[in-house]
């Protein structure tokens, strides 16, 4: 599988939108800054055509040591998941 990284993604949209390297960065920083911002308030970021961000909550929960086998409790921890739209996911499995 190949990868691509925020420096591709700031070449390719550079290239498509005609702008420098420095204003797609510029553009791409503010975009994931947002985002970043939005789920930490707790909203969901939703991306037409792409996808929902979903800020979620692993509730506290009991756990078991992995030195000694002690039951220990794990303290709540926050996470985002990702819910892919429709329109992508029928791109994604079109043959």
């Amino acid at each position: 599988m190949e990868k691509i990284n925020k420096k591709d993604l700031i070449d390719l949209v550079a290239e498509e939108a005609f702008l420098t390297k420095k204003d797609a960065k510029a553009a791409l920083d503010v975009c994931f800054e947002q985002m970043c911002n939005f789920l930490l308030a707790g909203y969901e970021v939703n991306i037409s055509n792409f996808g929902t961000f979903i800020p979620k909550k692993n509730p506290t929960r009991k756990g078991t040591h992995p030195k000694n086998h002690s039951i220990i409790q794990i303290k709540e921890t926050n996470k985002v998941s990702f819910k892919i739209s429709k329109n992508l996911k029928e791109k994604l499995n079109k043959d």
